[in-house]
């Protein structure tokens, strides 16, 4: 019997027995769900392999095990089987009608599950482990339950007790002077929320000052520790190296931890943080402090471990000993490493989450800076709302970096209103261009000739430049443009549109390649950390002659020029184009943003909003209305309790 005839016709036909997405053995729904794409063959391995141990031959229990352990692997933290039949997504190529699969009875479904030894029912915990958590009708595995407690509850317990080393006056005067008259006044709430308690977020989207926010409030900080009247005040930066101990009231400057989920971001915040440090009003010994601190990834901060049954040095039983810990980048954060992250902060330390809820997420399990944020971002004048988690977040929302026309069409992206989205793109503007084209249809080649034709000059700016040996010149041109891609393969993807640039540079510039595969002029894109470099995956560079016949690679850090030979590069690829996903982060002059069809699994709310924000002066986005429309409508569904936990 076929797979369309054993599920009412709305599995695909199974073409090839050898799929690896099969799992040939499976009976019963498990494979039905399989046939149909909303299974892939590891989820059925895992719960055929719970009811073995189990024992518990139930296939209604078998297909929810097998949801549950799909839901991380595409994002989800759990399952809710009253809604799952209208949300499943599929991966597969053909129409399937999902809804038409023999799906369980929601409230019989969630009977069976209860009386099922593999699952512990409500939100009570108990002696016995078991290897699914069923709450209402919610199914997760045990171990995702158990991190979305374990944050709530450390996150509210954080926001809970007041800080009690805080002196008004001083606060106050600081507040005065590094946020005076005509300032952002959102930023200045930010900063005073983040000194009075003990958990705060700083959200907000690209240009809004989360990074210059984060400067001053270290600062205040700094400044409350700075009395030299209380104990231990003013105790110079080089005094915290080995201490550890809880805050006390003047007990000394506080020990900052600056930490990003990436190489790349941890390295621009410092750089950022660095930055404004050199500018703001605070005394030498303050301006010390802040230029004293270093950024890390969270691994390194958490020191990971990969050895260890723990995976992290620091944990609930040997804490984190730092009194502040700032995160940027905190959209990327998931549910499991901020539950890392919040068991090793000590109670009495502060932590203050920073980025943009509106942005990609994290390829892992969890919409955590979402969830956390919640009704705080949807309207931000209701951001410090009532409550131990509502009062420390503040969301800023006026923009210092764009200008006005690409700020309307990234707000009526991030508002989801396709309307005024495509109103926006179609206003005529010197800042925004739309060419309302399906990128991968030969016919569109006319209307995207300018697009390509934009990238071969770019990159032949960016190769006189190099070949002159002028390293800062080629890096300013290379941030001057940049190709989006959502897909990196395929007739939407970056790999495509990077071989035709190369092909029109080769054609425009004589000899282009002919020194090998370290080319003056090669623009470079870093695939993975190197930390005795301290270059990080998503960094960017270029080739640069040196000399006759000798060439480096340069890159920037802090303003200034550093160079490596190529030969000490040991993950680096062409960047002609990228993906959004790996532009997350960057700001280019002009964004040539090249939109995939509708379809595509990849073209959500927040890839358009986070891909649109990359552009500081131009954007150009290629893609057809309804491309468009799906991506504003399509926001991305992760399904989670936190922010149920956090705000009921």
């Amino acid at each position: 019997m076929s797979a369309g005839a054993a599920t009412g016709g709305a599995a695909r036909v199974v073409a090839d027995p050898f799929d690896a997405r099969l799992a040939v053995a499976a009976p019963g729904l498990l494979r039905a769900f399989n046939d149909a794409g909303v299974l892939a063959a590891a989820d059925v391995h895992v719960a055929r392999r719970l009811a073995e141990i189990g024992r518990d031959g139930d296939e209604w229990v078998a297909l929810a095990a097998a949801l549950a352990v799909r839901g991380p692997r595409l994002g989800h933290v759990c399952v809710d089987l009253a809604t799952i039949a209208e949300t499943a997504a599929v991966d597969v190529d053909e129409p399937v009608d999902v809804a038409a699969l023999p799906w369980p009875p929601p409230a019989a479904w969630a009977e069976r599950l209860a009386a099922s030894p593999l699952v512990a029912a409500g939100e009570e915990d108990d002696d016995a482990w078991r290897p699914l958590r069923l709450v209402g009708s919610t199914l997760y595995l045990d171990r995702y339950w158990r991190e979305e407690r374990q944050v709530a509850a450390d996150l509210r317990a954080l926001g809970a007790v007041p800080p009690d080393d805080v002196d008004p006056d001083r606060l106050a005067a600081g507040l005065r002077r590094l946020f005076p008259r005509g300032a952002d006044e959102r930023q200045r709430m930010a900063a005073s929320a983040a000194v009075r308690r003990r958990f705060a977020v700083v959200a907000g989207g690209p240009g809004t000052g989360k990074t210059t926010t984060v400067a001053r409030i270290v600062a205040l900080l700094a400044e409350q520790a700075a009395d030299p009247s209380r104990p231990g005040g003013g105790a110079p930066p080089v005094a915290l190296a080995a201490r550890a101990g809880p805050s006390r009231p003047g007990g000394g400057a506080p020990l900052i931890a600056l930490a990003a989920p990436t190489g790349k971001a941890a390295a621009r915040l410092e750089e950022a943080v660095h930055a404004e440090a050199a500018k703001l009003d605070v005394d030498d010994r303050v301006r010390a402090q802040l230029l004293a601190a270093s950024a890390s990834t969270l691994h390194r901060l958490l020191g990971w471990r990969p050895d260890s049954h723990s995976r992290f040095k620091h944990h609930r039983g040997n804490r984190l000993p730092h009194d502040l810990v700032v995160v940027d980048e905190a959209s990327m954060v998931s549910l499991s490493l901020m539950a890392r992250l919040v068991d090793a902060v000590r109670p009495g330390a502060r932590l203050i989450l920073v980025g943009d809820p509106g942005q990609l997420t994290s390829i892992e399990a969890g919409a955590v800076l979402g969830d956390i944020v919640g009704p705080a971002g949807e309207d931000v004048r209701t951001a410090r709302a009532d409550g131990a988690i509502g009062a420390g977040i503040v969301v800023l929302d006026q923009d210092h970096r764009f200008g006005k026309d690409i700020a309307d069409v990234a707000s009526a992206i991030r508002r989801g209103d396709a309307e005024a989205a495509l109103a926006a793109l179609s206003t005529p503007s010197a800042a925004v261009t739309w060419i309302p084209v399906d990128v991968a249809d030969p016919a569109a080649e006319a209307a995207l000739a300018p697009v390509l034709d934009d990238a071969v000059a770019a990159a032949r700016r960016v190769l006189d430049a190099a070949r002159a040996g002028d390293a800062h010149g080629a890096l300013v041109e290379l941030g001057a443009f940049r190709l989006l891609c959502a897909h990196r393969r395929g007739p939407y993807g970056a790999a495509g549109w990077m071989t035709r640039v190369e092909a029109g540079l080769a054609a425009a510039a004589d000899g282009l390649g002919a020194e090998g595969r370290w080319y003056a002029g090669r623009p470079l894109l870093i695939t993975e950390n190197d930390h005795a470099l301290r270059l990080y995956n998503g960094d960017t560079g270029v080739v640069v002659a040196t000399s006759p016949g000798r060439v480096a690679a340069a890159f920037e850090r802090r303003g200034e020029i550093v160079t490596f030979p190529p030969s000490r590069l040991a993950a680096v690829d062409t960047v002609y184009a990228m993906t959004v996903h790996k532009a997350q982060g960057s700001q280019f002059g002009t964004a040539a943003v090249l939109l995939p069809a509708p379809d595509s699994p990849l073209l959500t709310r927040e890839l358009l909003y986070t891909a649109v924000t990359r552009a500081q002066d131009r954007l150009v986005l290629a893609g057809s209305e309804e491309a468009v429309r799906t991506a504003v409508a399509r926001p991305v569904a992760r399904a989670s309790g936190l922010r149920r936990r956090l705000w009921g």
